[in-house]
């Protein structure tokens, strides 16, 4: 058997796997509830590593080492931002919304919790933020085809384009069969795949090296202005600017739906605080693997890669490195990585469209309806993000900036201040949401040479969307003090 057959039985049988939990969990999906938030019944473990997963995708394997290997040590920005912003997502939002969403009408989804949060009758709130989702999913969609057409086309030698055919009909098979169980599962399962292929394969490079007894001496071979977190090595000096971009990457947890969901659907507010050990964890984990990957790929295999091939240092290493089996276990890896946000992403979009746009339009939609809407806005959503995703040249780790970003900064200080804020009003809500999504789409395309437009549109959206909150509440507040 060729090496290239072990990896494809190796595929196989993962496929295999996921497609089994897939059909398990549609016989456990019955109604609405159970194909949103699967009943809110998932334990410590499915919430804590299925949370990492959805959030990390496949730029955890592909777009963060590629990162790493072209611009070294300026990439623990990001890391640190994600893992600061993680830690405070887990301690200030997941409880809180864990008990908000349920006593509030039993929330479902996030526009529907908005909208029983502020007693909005309009239902502007509901639909301006399910209109939000659908449009930024779209773009975070793509980036998962994208990596997934890259992972195939490096494994088998495929077309790009039918690589990712490939990887849609893959995660629409199974998503559209179980719903938020099937997508929790095996985001568990493949969240601790993603963990185990990434420390391995670090620890593995870094051995091939300069082997365990003289573990850094790999990072002679770098550049030294690789290993300079200051410097930006194509534009010099990083600067306040730069640094600021990358650690708001962090500021983009409190609006992620497909993240927030993982709170919701928890089966008791009482297990946050050990899943939130094990989430941190496992990001942690996975996040200083990632730069260590990137950075052995600098000492390793040099400048082989080039800016548009760089986000396959993680399969270059695989190739070079591993045996056939391993090698195929951790390229599993990337695809349960790209599959465990993909498909949390297109459930969250198909229930802003059944459940928070449908519904409203419909409001003696049975059961059946819904799950029947929900299912449809899954193929329709993937096949409009193929499309997209079918231009080789798209740029993972770019398509996933953008829609973090659109989401960070519509629901982020919305999220936080609704909890915190109990005399916040509708107006303010709208005011923030609107604000911050118009400002990243605005702040994304405005062309520009000043240095203040280099900074990454997450920032200024958020800023934007808590001042319009904060202004607009204010000034209604001084309105009605005037009219008494």
């Amino acid at each position: 058997m060729t090496d290239q057959h072990i990896i494809f039985a190796t595929f196989a049988a993962y496929l295999v796997m996921v497609f089994a939990i897939g059909l398990k969990a549609l016989h456990r999906t019955h109604n609405q509830s159970d194909y949103i938030l699967g009943g809110r019944k998932l334990g410590i473990w499915t919430t804590a590593i299925s949370a990492g997963a959805s959030d990390m995708s496949g730029w955890l394997l592909l777009g963060l080492p590629g990162y790493a290997y072209l611009a070294g040590l300026e990439a623990i920005w990001i890391a640190i931002g994600l893992f600061l912003g993680t830690y405070l997502n887990w301690n200030l939002v997941a409880p809180r919304l864990r008990i908000e969403t349920q006593s509030l009408n039993n929330a479902l989804t996030i526009p529907e919790y908005f909208e029983c949060r502020f007693n909005d009758s309009t239902h502007l709130l509901r639909f301006i933020s399910a209109l939000f989702i659908l449009i930024f999913y779209f773009f975070y969609t793509s980036s998962g085809l994208v990596a997934g057409g890259k992972l195939f086309e490096s494994v088998f030698g495929l077309s790009y384009q039918w690589a990712v055919i490939i990887g849609a009909l893959t995660i629409l098979v199974y998503t559209c069969l179980g719903g938020f169980l099937a997508v929790s599962w095996t985001d568990l399962m493949q969240g601790l795949l993603m963990a185990l292929a990434l420390s391995y394969v670090a620890l593995f490079s870094i051995y091939s090296v300069s082997g365990f007894e003289n573990l850094f001496n790999w990072i002679a071979i770098i550049n030294p202005d690789l290993l300079d977190p200051y410097t930006s090595v194509s534009d010099g000096p990083l600067g306040f600017i730069g640094i600021v971009s990358l650690l708001g990457w962090g500021l983009g947890y409190f609006g992620q739906p497909h993240i927030l969901v993982r709170f919701m659907a928890i089966e008791s507010v009482e297990m946050i605080p050990k899943a939130k050990s094990i989430a941190l964890a496992w990001t942690g984990i996975t996040l200083v693997s990632a730069l260590l990957i990137g950075l052995s790929g600098i000492a390793i295999l040099g400048n082989q890669l080039q800016a548009g091939d760089s986000e396959k240092v993680f399969i270059e290493l695989l190739h070079l490195l591993l045996h056939p089996i391993p090698a195929g276990i951790c390229l599993a890896a990337i695809l349960a990585a790209i599959m465990s946000t993909a498909d949390s992403q297109l459930l969250v979009a198909s229930s802003a469209l059944s459940e928070d746009i449908y519904k409203i339009l419909n409001i003696s939609a049975t059961d059946k309806q819904l799950m029947l809407i929900g299912r449809a806005t899954v193929i329709t959503l993937t096949l409009c993000a193929t499309a997209l995703a079918l231009q080789p040249d798209n740029n993972v780790l770019e398509l996933v900036a953008y829609a973090w970003a659109g989401f960070g900064a519509t629901f982020g200080p919305v999220v936080i201040l609704s909890l915190f804020w109990k005399s916040m009003l509708t107006s303010s809500a709208v005011a923030g949401m609107l604000s911050g999504g118009i400002t990243v789409i605005v702040w994304k395309n405005i062309e520009s040479s000043h240095r203040l437009f280099e900074l990454y549109e997450l920032v200024p959206g958020f800023i934007v969307a808590m001042g319009c909150i904060v202004l607009n509440q204010t000034f209604q507040q001084a309105i009605f003090r005037r009219g008494e």
